[in-house]
């Protein structure tokens, strides 16, 4: 029995750290209230230090891996289900969400204060999406709010050192050891993550706590239980399509990129944790260096559900009814594609939310309103978007490799 307490000790350790840690950082910012903020430095440090790392290891995981591919025509195959699955999982997220708000509307006995907001300026299509693919200048680049612009020079810089051959394999070896190298720093990052986890949830909840409890408190009941039955409904049923059993028994590993989600509310904060927890699974080196992080950009079934639960919540509050076909066809367009779209770009969730409101024709009054929802469920969503990219790589990696892919790739890499 005491070897079995062991094993389960080892294969969840961490994981059972880090909800400790937040679980004690919660009650002290309960405890102590806004008097928790002044904790936020130790959590800084440790939130800080990811995304301090993670420019320079997504551009080397995705470089190398397309760098020392032998088959280019196995990266197409890999890009053209990567783009299938991160739809058609969005699209099941969808129609989940739209169900749910159905039955249990978000606003419903919701009263609120419309509070004086600025006109809000028109979107402009063409720009955004030059915005979102483009940087002005090479140092933009180099930072964590251009991830997209960052991801396409990546694939392209490893596509072209793949092309000229002999010359760059020296190219591609050396990227190979850089990613080693980054791996080993979030290894070491990752022993100080419980107290900066800890410390981080104390000052959010000391700080933020009112208002988990206020008007906007209807919608996060029905959002943070709507994301867990989908964790533990969907996840399992991706799981079993991408390897039978052997996918649903590999979902503990799912746990640590949830928790880190939660707590750093950053897909891409959350990516080293991702790649490490598809190492475990099985999926494999080349397939979750591509995957992870584009879909840490542009995988969000977690902004796909927040998106339809700000959309009935503004129609709830102002009593408009949330029917029609041509209002559900415009839901499932800007939740599926708009979140993809508006992930790259810096203030994304903000321009997603005016688009919300200009869409529809709600008076800018409506804009922080469905702001603050954005605020207060994004860590759930980021939960929802982060370990859904652990689900997506398996399901790429079941369409890539055939349905045996995870006994033959288990303890090859």
């Amino acid at each position: 029995m005491s070897e079995k307490k062991q094993s389960i000790w080892e294969a969840y350790k961490f994981s059972i750290l880090l909800i400790g840690a937040i679980l004690i950082g919660s009650l002290i910012g309960i405890h102590f209230g806004e008097a928790a903020v002044k904790l936020k430095p130790l959590g800084d440090l440790f939130i800080n230090g990811m995304f301090m790392i993670v420019v320079p290891l997504v551009f080397i995981t995705i470089s190398s891996s397309i760098a020392g591919m032998n088959d280019m025509n196995r990266l197409g195959k890999i890009m053209k289900n990567l783009f299938l699955i991160f739809i058609g999982i969005g699209v099941v997220a969808f129609f989940y969400v739209f169900v749910v708000v159905k039955i249990f509307p978000p606003a419903a006995g919701v009263a609120l204060e419309m509070p004086a907001a600025e006109a809000l300026k028109p979107f402009q299509t063409g720009d955004q999406i030059v915005k979102a693919i483009t940087v002005t200048d090479f140092p933009e680049l180099i930072s964590r709010k251009n991830m997209l612009p960052l991801i396409i020079f990546s694939i392209v810089f490893g596509i072209c050192v793949n092309m000229i051959g002999e010359k760059g394999r020296a190219i591609a070896q050396g990227l190979e050891a850089l990613s080693e190298v980054f791996l080993k720093m979030i290894g070491l990052l990752m022993y100080y993550a419980p107290i900066g986890l800890g410390a981080y949830f104390a000052a959010l909840v000391g700080e933020h706590g009112k208002e988990l409890l206020g008007s906007y408190a209807r919608a996060i009941a029905v959002y943070y239980p709507l994301c867990l039955v989908y964790m533990f409904t969907a996840f399992p049923v991706y799981g079993y399509i991408a390897a039978g059993k052997e996918g649903i028994r590999a979902l503990k590993h799912v746990i640590s990129p949830a928790i880190t989600a939660v707590a750093t509310q950053s897909s891409i904060a959350t990516l080293p944790v991702n790649l490490e927890a598809c190492k475990k699974i099985g999926v494999p080196k080349d397939i979750r260096e591509i995957v992870l992080p584009i879909g840490a950009t542009a995988h969000m079934d977690g902004t796909v559900l927040s998106t339809i639960l700000k959309i009935s919540f503004l129609f709830g509050i102002f009593q408009i009814p949330f029917e029609g076909i041509g209002t559900y066809l415009s839901a499932l367009a800007l939740s599926v594609v708009g979140g993809v779209v508006m992930s790259g770009v810096p203030g994304g969730g903000l321009i997603g939310e005016m688009l919300i409101v200009t869409m529809y024709g709600f008076p800018a009054e409506a804009f922080p309103i469905i702001a603050t929802i954005g605020y207060l469920v994004d860590p759930f969503a980021t939960m929802i978007n982060a370990s859904g990219d652990t689900m997506a790589s398996m399901l790429v990696t079941r369409a890539v490799e055939g349905k045996d892919w995870i006994k033959r790739n288990l303890g090859n890499d």
